[in-house]
């Protein structure tokens, strides 16, 4: 399966439970009433409208009888959409090593058409070179044994390919200098790394740009984010915030703003594209 289409099903899965859930507010139904309907609780309304978990077509006909829904057209499209959302995306193979909080941003990052991401402890995940990658899972996983860690390597490597895809995204890095001096590996890996830096950079649908500690403190001073834009036009940006073992997904309006001024002011601080290879080429030379 062709990763867009995989992708694309966790957008139509938020989709479908953001309409589910303006039909239950508009009627007045409570979520503990929506639940009851469907032989299931409150808090798996919420996950359904959420868009965090699969859904049943007996549970979405179920629904829409609850809120109204009774033209025929209307019903058929939003089962529809029921049936592609429950398409498995092709990070499922990797569920031993891709815990389920990091499924949906990975299902998010494939379908989506704008990436902006600013990162602070290390090189992105999606520019990171495989030796470079297996370096940063060893240090993070340091019980993992080595079929586990080849495993996380080659779900990042897998990641990588929207960049070269027919309907790759716009990707705009914003890396802090601390990332390109903070050893991973030995010297062949950070050489390769920081070469590997500047070729994608050249790519059409790559934005690098390096924060430098010359400019002393920043607009980035709550740490790493990323900001996800959709083509869909009636699914919301989401601001993605990891922790060490769950995950944030923002998509209010006025959280989502903030966080866009901040990637904004970033932009504007941060070191152009062509000074920016300029200083991984010099840090490049240290090799």
């Amino acid at each position: 399966m062709a990763t867009n289409e995989s992708s694309g099903s966790v957008v139509r899965r938020i989709l479908l439970g953001s309409q589910l859930r303006r039909l239950r507010e508009s009627r007045g139904i409570t979520r503990e009433a929506a639940g009851y309907s469907i032989r299931a609780s409150e808090s798996k309304i919420s996950r359904m409208e959420l868009g965090r978990v699969s859904f049943k077509a007996r549970d979405v006909e179920d629904l829409l009888t609850l809120y109204g829904v009774t033209d025929g057209a209307e019903r058929e499209a939003l089962l529809g959409l029921a049936r592609e959302a429950n398409v498995a995306g092709w990070w499922h193979s990797y569920g031993d090593v891709l815990p389920g909080w990091f499924q949906t941003y990975v299902g998010l990052e494939g379908a989506a058409s704008d990436i902006s991401i600013y990162e602070v402890q290390f090189v992105h995940g999606l520019l990171q070179t495989e030796g470079y990658a297996h370096a940063v899972i060893v240090r993070g996983q340091p019980k993992a044994d080595a079929a586990e860690v080849e495993r996380r390597v080659s779900l990042r490597m897998e990641r990588q390919k929207l960049l070269f895809s027919e309907r790759a995204p716009r990707l705009h890095v914003v890396l802090d200098e601390a990332a390109l001096h903070r050893p991973y590996g030995g010297e062949t890996v950070m050489r390769n790394q920081l070469q590997h830096l500047v070729d994608i950079s050249e790519q059409p649908n790559v934005t690098l740009q390096v924060m430098p500690f010359a400019h002393g403190g920043h607009a980035g001073e709550s740490g790493a984010f990323t900001m996800l834009r959709f083509p869909e036009s009636d699914l919301s940006d989401v601001v993605y915030l990891e922790q060490l073992t769950s995950a944030l997904y923002l998509d209010k309006a006025e959280d989502v703003a903030q966080y866009g001024r901040v990637m904004e002011r970033l932009y504007a601080d941060s070191l152009s594209p062509d000074d920016s290879r300029e200083i991984i080429g010099r840090l490049l030379q240290l090799y």
